[in-house]
């Protein structure tokens, strides 16, 4: 990878980001324009990552925060852990972002309720009513996201840096927590989920969780980043995944934003003039608002950032993405379903990480043997991956006397269920698996979810790893690197919008109402 940008790539960022400065320029001599600063923002993230990270290169690699792309024939040293640059400029952004969603609010603290002609003392704006409509809420929720996000990069950086196994690392997102579900607490409070009406004439209408509510959204602000952690290991498939699920978000948010009437505008009032703070005409009857417009102004710059970021970690990658990106890019979900209360919608737009958890945790967990690292395998030979394997009980030899009483080893044979495993060398695991385990992986052979191989009593000698990605090979065969993350990623975005879908139309029929 070149390390310097070219004529046309510093042309093209240098244009894109004087016409965000224009524009941003632009907003202040208006009512604020919120949306447009973000998108504004959010180009200027773009150009901003795209030349940090091919500038820095060279410095994390001699840093030693490099690694080799395992899965090419060269097995080139890249730098590693640029996700970190990625979730510095997002904060950057954010942070700078902060007086555009409240412009109106400060210009009525400070400049007459709003009129600019009208001079205000200073002690009557500190005493008077102006300041008391200020939202301290909304901007405590904004500022909260920004400490959880600033928590969980700093977390991300130390486990690349540190290589923090998977038993230690996985609570490390619970602590990053901790701001929002204060504010969540403080501002906010409400712990009661509506019950289906095929239930409520038994249960009631609401049920009120207490404490287990607060559980629940410690156990998303955990499982989003480590989601995003456990379905990697290919070119681009990390950031691929979260580019999917930001814009499925950014689709639910333009559902409540968008007139109902349609798209009959380009810029249509809310996204023109609304802050956080400030209902309009045609947002006052949609309670629902604010948190879509909050959610809205976090995931314009993270698009920005990531996809600069996709663009040197796309097949054939230049840099990895390290952990750091990970948790950046869950714990940025995490936030915006907790603080704009659609948590259990990210659930739905997250149903292949689910999946992808649900079908490791047996490796994850210990009930099954787990290699370091259960990334697809790379043959040399065809140029594709193919499923990794897992050796429990590597066969002995077995030592026979033939007639003259001299020994002969031999190895007892072995035999492939399901569709056959590569036969390449698999990672060696000394461990036994007890029998029921065995079992259990006979039966997933039946249902096509694993490959394994037995000996000729039966016992299973090895099998495929489980995740997505092995999976995948194993229901569609060997295939290269890119086309595999991209059939990933249209299965993603396929499964997101069925999604939206039953979160949309199937939830009018269970819950009676559309807000849930």
């Amino acid at each position: 990878m070149t390390h310097s940008l070219s004529q046309t790539e510093s042309r093209s960022l240098f244009s894109l980001s004087l016409v965000a400065l224009l524009v941003l320029a632009q907003t202040f001599n208006g009512e604020g324009a919120p949306v447009v600063a973000s998108l504004a923002f959010s180009a200027l993230a773009f150009a901003l990552s795209y030349a940090l990270i091919r500038w820095l290169g060279p410095a994390f690699v001699a840093a030693g925060l490099k690694g080799r792309d395992m899965s090419k024939k060269q097995k080139p040293e890249i730098p590693e852990t640029m996700g970190a640059i990625c979730a510095v400029v997002y904060l950057l952004i954010i942070i700078v972002f902060i007086p555009f969603p409240f412009y109106k609010d400060i210009v009525a603290a400070t400049s007459g309720g709003g009129n600019r002609d009208v001079i205000m003392q200073v002690d009557h704006v500190d005493t008077g009513r102006y300041l008391k409509r200020f939202p301290h809420s909304k901007l405590a929720s904004y500022l909260s996201a920004i400490l959880s996000l600033q928590s969980i990069t700093l977390l991300g950086v130390g486990d690349d840096l540190f290589d923090i196994r998977w038993r230690h690392k996985l609570f490390i997102p619970a602590f990053a927590s901790i701001p929002i579900l204060i504010v969540y607490f403080v501002d906010f409070g409400v712990t009661k989920v509506v019950i289906p009406s095929a239930l409520q004439p038994y249960l009631g209408e609401l049920l009120d969780l207490g404490w287990l509510y607060y559980a629940y959204m410690a156990s998303i602000s955990i499982f989003c980043p480590n989601s995003i952690n456990i379905l990697a290991g290919i070119n681009g498939i990390e950031v691929a995944q979260s580019i999917v699920i930001a814009l499925l978000i950014l689709t639910n948010d333009a559902l409540y934003l968008l007139p109902p009437t349609g798209l009959s505008g380009l810029m249509p009032t809310p996204f023109r003039t609304a802050t956080l703070s400030t209902p309009t005409p045609s947002t006052t009857h949609n309670p629902s608002t604010d948190p879509h417009l909050f959610s809205t102004f976090l995931l314009l710059p993270f698009l920005g950032v990531s996809l600069a970021l996709f663009i040197h970690n796309k097949y054939p990658a230049r840099v990895f993405v390290g952990d750091t990106y990970c948790y950046f890019a869950g714990m940025t979900f995490a936030v915006i379903a907790i603080l704009a209360h659609f948590s259990k919608t990210l659930l739905l737009l997250l149903v292949p990480q689910i999946f992808n958890f649900i079908y490791s945790a047996p490796q994850l967990f210990g009930l099954i043997p787990c290699p370091r690292h259960r990334l697809p395998h790379f043959n040399a030979r065809t140029g594709l991956l193919e499923p990794s394997l897992a050796d429990f009980n590597p066969p002995l030899p077995v030592v026979k006397k033939d007639e003259n009483g001299s020994a002969n080893g031999s190895v007892p044979a072995a035999t492939s269920v399901g569709g056959g495993l590569p036969k390449h060398r698999p990672v060696i695991l000394k461990r036994p698996l007890h029998p029921l385990v065995q079992s259990i992986l006979k039966l997933l052979t039946q249902l096509r979810l694993v490959d394994l191989e037995t000996d000729e009593h039966g016992k299973v000698l090895r099998t495929t790893n489980l995740t997505l990605l092995n999976l995948w090979l194993v229901w569609f065969g060997p295939m290269r690197e890119d086309r595999l993350c991209w059939s990933l990623v249209g299965m993603q975005s396929v499964v997101g919008v069925i999604g939206l879908v039953i979160r949309h139309r199937l939830a009018m029929w269970v819950f009676g109402r559309d807000n849930w």
